[in-house]
């Protein structure tokens, strides 16, 4: 994985971490006095720098590409610099593609798109629905039970594969991290299987991005989608990075301007553009660029491996809160100690999640999500196991997911877990 990846903090690690202070300014979030935001794994808040880089820019906002006027020409030079930052961020190679996208799911169905005729696609049932639902006939490998098993599961399935198509082109799509249960998966080993097999990777990075730096270098990936909401940025924009011939071979995902280089007279007459612009018909969304790029910037500058060592802390200790509460259970794919980021789901033996979820909305101003994060395959699976090692007679039909990130403090996990001790 990469290199924080590759030397989590367990929860026995980190229970005597120091805590590190973050709250300097460029690296805080934007928030509603009185209100608790456990809901990051859905919607990260607004970095204040996000905030500050789309006001500095409102005055300047005008049209991108193609226009003559001082308003035009900055905001055209803004975009592009969004998009050296965002690539160099993931650590992009020269040769990549960095296509804003409205989100992962949109970066991994324009991948989709663009895929040749005839490709393979190998995923496993424990993917987001992002990851799972875009890839028509997909081979779909059973949900792991450790990180060694996703790579044994893999190697067979592409030797499986290569036996009846030794040449055909091959897809990989795998989570860095799940949102489910904030288990890493080993990326760089199925990178590594992955290329042994002439196949390519594509890494959904969604939750991974936000707590762990992500390099396709390091990964030795091929492709890594993800989403600005997650990230600390707003206004809906996403990106798909990566190698750039299926890309520049495909159909537009858009068809419309930006994505020419010539319309003739009748209608079939189209010379469509090579690169990111091919699949950027339409004024693309400036102020989420811009947005995304000043959180990679500060991200960059940050002390990431302090940020993750006070998330494990903080983590740690939701954990065992948990752990600590009757008819509570927590969803896990993988062993307890597996290195995880910030994201925990549990579920609550005899109790609706609706219905917790409202009355810690309700009467203590929390915010966390329940339901089966849409990842249904994965969630109900890990329902049914979390309820056999708790010696549950039933099984819910849903599930609670807490999860934390920059901004979340012992504040927030003391007064979550005593609310959520209140209401169950």
């Amino acid at each position: 994985m990469t290199a924080i990846a590759q030397r989590p903090c367990s929860a026995v690690e980190t229970a005597d971490v120091t805590p590190v202070r973050v709250a300097e300014a460029e690296l805080s979030v934007l928030g509603v006095p009185g209100q608790i935001n456990l809901d990051y794994a859905a919607t990260a808040p607004c970095l204040k720098a996000a905030a500050d880089a789309v006001t500095a820019l409102l005055p300047w906002y005008g049209s991108v590409h193609r226009g003559a006027g001082a308003l035009s020409q900055r905001c055209t030079l803004e975009y592009e610099r969004a998009r050296q930052t965002v690539g160099d961020f993931v650590g992009a190679r020269e040769s990549d593609h960095v296509v804003f996208t409205r989100n992962t799911t949109d970066a991994l169905n324009l991948l989709a798109h663009a895929l040749p005729a005839g490709t393979t696609v190998i995923t496993y049932a424990g993917e987001h629905h992002a990851n799972l639902l875009p890839w028509p006939n997909a081979v779909r490998l059973p949900v792991p039970g450790s990180p060694d098993a996703a790579v044994r599961y893999l190697a067979a399935a592409l030797a499986e594969v290569r036996r009846g198509n030794a040449d055909g082109e091959v897809l990989v799509a795998v989570t860095g991290a799940s949102n489910v249960t904030g288990e890493l998966w080993p990326v760089a080993q199925l990178a590594l299987i992955a290329h042994r097999f002439n196949a390519r990777v594509v890494l959904d990075a969604a939750q991974l991005a936000p707590h762990v730096p992500v390099d396709v270098s390091t990964l030795d990936v091929d492709y890594v989608a993800l989403s600005g909401h997650k990230l600390y940025a707003p206004f809906g924009a996403g990106v798909l990075v990566g190698r750039g011939d299926w890309l520049d071979t495909a159909r537009p995902y858009l068809a419309g301007g930006g994505a020419t280089s010539g319309v003739g007279d009748a209608t079939h007459d189209v010379r469509w553009t090579t690169g990111p612009a091919r699949h950027e018909a339409g004024t693309p969304n400036l102020l989420g660029a811009v947005a995304l790029a000043a959180v990679c910037a500060t991200l960059e500058a940050a002390d990431r491996y302090a940020l993750h060592a006070e998330e494990q802390r903080l983590l740690a200790k939701l954990r065992a809160g948990l752990a600590e509460l009757p008819d509570v259970a927590e969803l896990r794919t993988f062993d307890a100690d597996a290195a995880r980021i910030g994201v925990v789901s549990f579920a609550v033996r005899g109790r609706d999640s609706a219905e917790i979820a409202q009355r810690l909305a309700r009467e203590h101003h929390i915010g966390v999500r329940d339901g089966l994060f849409c990842a249904h395959p994965l969630a109900r699976r890990l329902l049914g196991e979390a309820s056999v090692r708790a010696g549950w007679d039933g099984v819910p039909a849903t599930a609670l997911r807490a999860s934390i990130g920059i901004g979340t403090t012992d504040s927030d996990v003391d007064t979550f877990l005593g609310a959520l001790r209140a209401v169950v």
